[in-house]
């Protein structure tokens, strides 16, 4: 197992397969001129498949795979029915913006996919276009009915942003009510060093929650899952789906962090508001490190992972970013 000074146990891998995106959310990746990692710098897939199988003997469970926008690498189906096959007790989900799954949903769910988070901060066609730089909302909507209709569990992932989106409660609260999926508000969080973070976007989940409630009866779900990620979720008494808040910042979660992040370069990041992390990927490709050793550096690295919200207190003083590497470099 990997624990921590805290007493807190890592079961929940995150995964960066690649950091490229074909959308261009300018919360996300606030540069124009965006530089990518070199290829040879990224992970390749057996540089992966070897990492999972030595975090799967280190106790860890969960493992979502991240980007950038994981369709957008090649072979990413084969990856996956590979993994599924070699490590049939890892829970495997994905982070997607659902704009290139249209023709693999049923492939998705024939690996065994179970679950699918996809990334959707407006229901508005014209709003889609101008945070995303792109004209795929019609894509999304149809992948998500699609997924529900084979039977994958959806997730929808809401940036809460104050001033943009905040108007478009009440629609994303009639869509969990009339399809069983989860609807989840992240707050705006400031990452990154060019980061477009302003206090007046801030939309937290206390606010949230206030003005669902006016919409329609709450009421909060008890998680089983002990590798469950850090969202409340509440029931919605009569509808088909449930409403989710996650609190990075008015409310966190630190104490119950069960999470270990690696990017798409092979760095990992035991917080996410830190920028401390540890270079796995010539540790992977040196013929002379062994798994063991390997599994020793993943046990030390997690000695040491930080208690998040401190980092967070101590930046609000000084800085307006928590950490330098944009969301989408790290791996959402």
């Amino acid at each position: 197992m990997i624990k921590d000074n805290y007493g807190r146990t890592v079961s929940y891998l995150r995964l960066s397969v690649t950091d490229r995106c074909n959308l261009n959310c300018f919360y996300c990746r606030p540069c124009k001129n965006t530089r990518f990692m070199p290829h040879n710098e990224i992970l390749t897939y057996e540089d992966m498949f070897y990492l999972l199988g030595v975090f799967s003997r280190m106790n860890v469970q969960k493992v979502r795979l991240t980007g950038g926008e994981p369709f957008v690498r090649r072979d990413i189906l084969y990856f996956l029915n590979r993994v599924k096959n070699s490590f049939p007790d890892l829970d495997i989900r994905l982070t997607t913006n659902a704009t290139l799954i249209a023709g693999k949903i049923r492939a998705l769910k024939d690996i065994g996919i179970k679950g699918l988070n996809i990334s959707l901060d407006t229901l508005d066609k014209e709003k889609f276009q101008r945070i995303t730089g792109r004209d795929f909302l019609n894509n999304v909507l149809t992948s998500i009915d699609r997924c529900l209709e084979v039977g994958i569990r959806v997730k929808i992932n809401v940036v809460a942003l104050k001033g943009v989106n905040d108007d478009e409660l009440e629609d994303f609260v009639n869509m969990a009510l009339n399809k069983p999926l989860d609807v989840r508000f992240i707050e705006f969080m400031p990452i990154g060093q060019k980061t477009l973070w302003q206090r007046e976007h801030f939309w937290s989940s206390h606010e949230i929650l206030r003005a669902a409630g006016n919409i329609a009866s709450l009421e909060p779900v008890a998680e089983k899952d002990k590798n469950h990620g850090p969202a409340r979720i509440y029931s919605l008494p009569g509808g088909l789906g449930r409403i989710g808040v996650i609190s990075p910042l008015s409310n966190h979660f630190c104490l119950t962090c069960n999470r270990f992040r690696v990017t798409a370069d092979g760095r990992l990041r035991t917080c996410l508001f830190s920028d401390k992390d540890y270079r796995l990927l010539p540790l992977i490709r040196s013929p002379k490190i062994s798994t063991e050793q390997l599994k020793k550096v993943l046990e030390k690295a997690g000695l040491k992972k930080p208690m998040g919200h401190e980092i967070v207190d101590q930046k609000n003083k000084n800085d307006k970013s928590f950490c330098q590497r944009v969301m989408s470099s790290i791996g959402g």
